[in-house]
């Protein structure tokens, strides 16, 4: 088979190895998974509950259209049911926007680091990415306005971002709105937007009320604890959504995803107590990080950015993993760590100050 040259310069994305895998392999038990940005309090309870009453469904087809949780969602956004796209998580969105509104030759600016599917996608389409660099480990909107060209067609923006957990802010992105020509399709990812408590934060939605080019991606990845189910979904104008749907397949939401999604936007409380365990977390992993001198990035999200000295990062993920702690490393100097339950917290720090200790 002859593969073509813009999918071989694909460099895909990588997973971890399953948890169980992970500790037969290293010989250790009662490993924490803090690598993923996964809520550690797990999935809303009255979403466990829909999920056991509704598995004698599965030999039926899936709802194609998610009306149920389209009329909720949409009840709750306070927006027409029209004006939401839901996917496979909020991955499988960018990959349709990339194939409904880019075609070979076009431009699509993203920051790095950011997430690493953005360019994937638009490679697999042979597009043409335009990356532009963090600033201050924030997105460079000022640069990436002035990348704008008659051939971009997709701008990528992860607010909060990935991996840095950091924000722009409202008058960041109106200033950036402003620069935006019509035609250009600005793709707003917030999936960690649940998480945000800084009272400048961009309002996304403005920019929709005011019918611009903007698409805004959300998840229940995240807060709403429903990773496995792989469900996520977008806010557009109708006519955006409406060409989207021409190259979406039926059935791409599975059954059970959109009834636990239902379930979990009516549990509050539950959406509470995680963000309540996420400040803590946060908290916590400030201090101690502080107090052994290893610096990392105010995060705004559900993980922190962890910078190190002199290329360590792989060598810190497998001495971590040696105690049991799987986290992310992001560049040569980065990791990535989710924070999690107090307990797990403990253990990273615990297995950080070890690990320090040996290597000083």
């Amino acid at each position: 088979m002859h593969t073509p040259e813009h999918i071989k310069g694909i460099k895909p994305y990588v997973p971890g190895k399953p948890v169980e895998e992970l500790e037969r392999e290293m010989g250790i038990t009662d490993s924490v998974k803090l690598a993923s940005n996964e809520n550690p309090a797990g999935p809303s309870p009255l979403a466990i509950k829909i999920l056991c009453k509704e598995v004698p469904d599965l030999n039926r087809y899936p709802d194609g259209n998610c009306y149920y949780l389209r009329n909720a969602l949409s009840g709750k956004l306070q927006i027409n049911p029209e004006e939401l796209l839901f996917g496979n998580g909020s991955n499988e969105i960018i990959e349709l926007a990339v194939r409904t509104f880019l075609v070979a030759g076009d431009e699509a600016i993203m920051a790095h680091p950011s997430f690493v599917v953005y360019p994937m996608i638009v490679q697999a389409a042979k597009g043409r990415n335009i990356i532009v660099p963090l600033k201050n480990h924030r997105h460079d909107l000022e640069t990436m306005a002035s990348k704008i060209t008659k051939k971009t067609k997709i701008i990528f923006i992860a607010n909060p971002n990935n991996p840095t957990g950091t924000i722009n802010t409202k008058a960041e992105m109106d200033s950036f709105m402003e620069k935006v020509p019509e035609g250009a399709l600005v793709i707003v990812d917030e999936a960690y937007y649940e998480y945000v408590t800084a009272p400048d934060y961009a309002d996304s939605m403005k920019y929709f009320r005011q019918d611009r080019d903007i698409l805004i991606l959300r998840t229940f990845s995240k807060i709403y604890g429903l990773a496995g189910l792989r469900i996520g979904y977008g806010i557009a104008n109708a006519s955006v959504i409406a060409e989207m749907n021409k190259v979406r397949q039926p059935f791409n939401v599975n059954s059970l995803a959109q009834k636990a999604a239902i379930s979990a936007l009516k549990d509050e409380k539950h959406l509470e107590k995680t963000k309540k365990i996420n400040e803590r977390g946060k908290k916590y992993l400030y201090d101690k990080l502080k107090s052994i001198k290893i610096s990392y990035v105010p995060t705004e999200a559900n993980f922190i950015y962890i910078k190190l000295k002199d290329g360590k990062a792989i060598q810190l993920y497998n001495d971590l993993l040696k105690q049991g702690v799987i986290v992310r490393p992001m560049g040569p100097s980065e990791i990535r760590v989710t924070i999690g339950l107090p307990g797990e917290n403990r253990k990273f720090m615990d297995s950080l100050r070890k690990i320090k200790q040996i290597k000083s």
